[in-house]
């Protein structure tokens, strides 16, 4: 029986939407298979299937569709997915959003080909994440500490510097150990050419660099390009992490960007759209995201996230900031008013939360006396922050001996505490600074904090 070749190659493009194109009549055709796209003028493009009925293969293409016709544009199904080229020299490089070279180097001669949707976690192999993570951050290491294998986001509004500080966590971020090797991974999906340069810099003044894979998606790129950017981030991660053995912080930004193009890409399908326009399915999408981060039992490495998302009119309550919400352990949210008084970064405490904080610190870890502090001096904010209101309606002169002590306390955390500029603090140091801080405060009022550690660390012992 002789067997017959079937061709994988079409030239029936019955219609063009946007960024998709879509072909009649196409035979054994997967869900997330690459096309290959030849047009007229030999210019060759990739996309991506997004769709499959009886009759019609919808494809997304990476490019964009500008120059493609119905009558000589031929499409080619290659029968594989979207592949990441990986080896240990990824390390230190700059690609764009579907994993080519972007920083003029060679290509990647890879030791292995991987596709770029990843492989569901199993739940039962998942391992407890409990290993402190040093951002060099006082307001997140000392209130809201990240753990190795959580997804923390943080939640900006438009022009809060959340770059600035992603940034500087891409450049402190350590695992306190003997020989950990760490590493960042860098998403940036509908950045500027300026934000690009700004991260690039960064990286590079610090010599941090050579521990980075930047993933470059710049605004003048093809949208559709950004809703790769993330999954072909995520797969170098996972080599890193599970065939290295490296402790890996992914950082993505801007996850509104991503949700726009997977909006843009909905409405084109002429999908029932939900809230806001954006789809139904954004929650499952975005989940398939989040949920590559963690620990997996029998291996040494971690995938950590940090999410960026800004909040259009700095509504939490957006559709993106709300899924998001659902699907990760807690959230870091900058503050418009603390921005405008000088913090820097200007991260509001009140709404922030770890929500695996418990698991990653106290003796062995960071220090005994960690949660004792981080209560009090969060108990203690918050007062002060009430206090702020109320001298408002009635003023200072209305407010007890006791209640200018807390009045004080909160200027003074938002000076001292949250506020360090580009200083890379370690958790002792942190610690450190909110003794002082509660040390305004009469002994008595630290009422979160046990005798024996006031002893040990109150500065007022420690000069006694």
């Amino acid at each position: 029986m002789t067997a017959v070749l079937v061709s994988r190659e079409y030239q029936t493009i019955s219609n063009v939407a946007g960024p998709l194109i879509f072909i009649s009549n196409a035979k054994n055709v997967s869900y997330d298979e690459i096309v290959r796209i030849y047009l007229p003028n030999g210019e060759e493009r990739s996309g991506r299937v997004l769709e499959i009925s009886k009759d019609v293969a919808v494809v997304q293409v990476f490019e964009g569709t500008t120059g493609i016709d119905n009558k000589s544009t031929r499409a080619e199904f290659t029968g594989k997915p979207l592949m990441m080229k990986l080896s240990p020299d990824i390390l230190g490089r700059t690609f764009n959003g579907i994993g080519k070279p972007r920083d003029g180097g060679p290509d990647i001669i890879e030791e292995s080909e991987v596709d770029v949707n990843g492989m569901p976690i199993n739940p039962v192999a998942r391992d407890k994440p409990e290993d402190f993570i040093q951002t060099g951050m006082s307001a997140i290491d000392g209130l809201n500490t990240l753990v190795r294998g959580q997804k923390l986001p943080i939640f900006s509004g438009a022009g809060l510097p959340a770059n600035k500080l992603a940034a500087q966590i891409g450049r402190q971020a350590e695992v306190l150990g003997e020989g950990e090797q760490f590493s960042v991974v860098f998403a940036a999906m509908g950045i500027t050419f300026r934000e690009a340069s700004f991260f690039t810099r960064s990286f590079e003044k610090s010599g941090a660099l050579g521990r980075v894979v930047f993933f470059m998606n710049l605004t003048n790129d093809p949208t559709i390009e950004r809703l790769t950017t993330p999954r072909c981030a995520l797969t170098v991660a996972e080599y890193l992490a599970y065939t290295l053995n490296h402790h890996v912080l992914v950082i993505l930004t801007d996850m509104i960007n991503y949700c726009e193009a997977l909006r843009e890409i909905s409405t084109a399908r002429e999908e029932v759209p939900g809230r806001r326009g954006y789809p139904g399915y954004m929650y499952t999408d975005l989940s398939t995201i989040y949920e590559r981060a963690g620990k997996i039992k029998g291996k040494k490495g971690s995938i950590t996230q940090i999410p960026i998302l800004t909040m259009p009119d700095d509504d939490i309550t957006h559709p993106v900031p709300d899924l998001t919400g659902y699907i990760t352990e807690g959230q870091i949210v900058l503050s418009r008013d603390l921005f405008r008084r000088g913090g820097d970064p200007p991260i509001d405490l009140l709404p922030c939360l770890s929500r695996l904080m418990n698991s990653g610190i106290g003796e062995g870890k960071t220090r005994e006396d960690h949660r004792n502090v981080a209560d009090q001096l969060y108990a203690s904010y918050a007062y002060g922050r009430d206090l702020r209101r109320l001298v408002a309606i009635v003023g200072e002169e209305a407010l007890t001996e006791l209640d200018r002590k807390y009045l004080k306390l909160a200027d003074e955390f938002e000076k001292t505490f949250i506020s360090q500029g580009d200083e890379n603090r370690g958790i002792v140091r942190t610690l450190e600074i909110g003794w002082n801080l509660l040390a305004i405060l009469p002994e008595e009022e630290l009422k979160r904090i046990k005798v024996d550690y006031i002893e040990k660390y109150h500065p007022g012992y420690k000069e006694a």
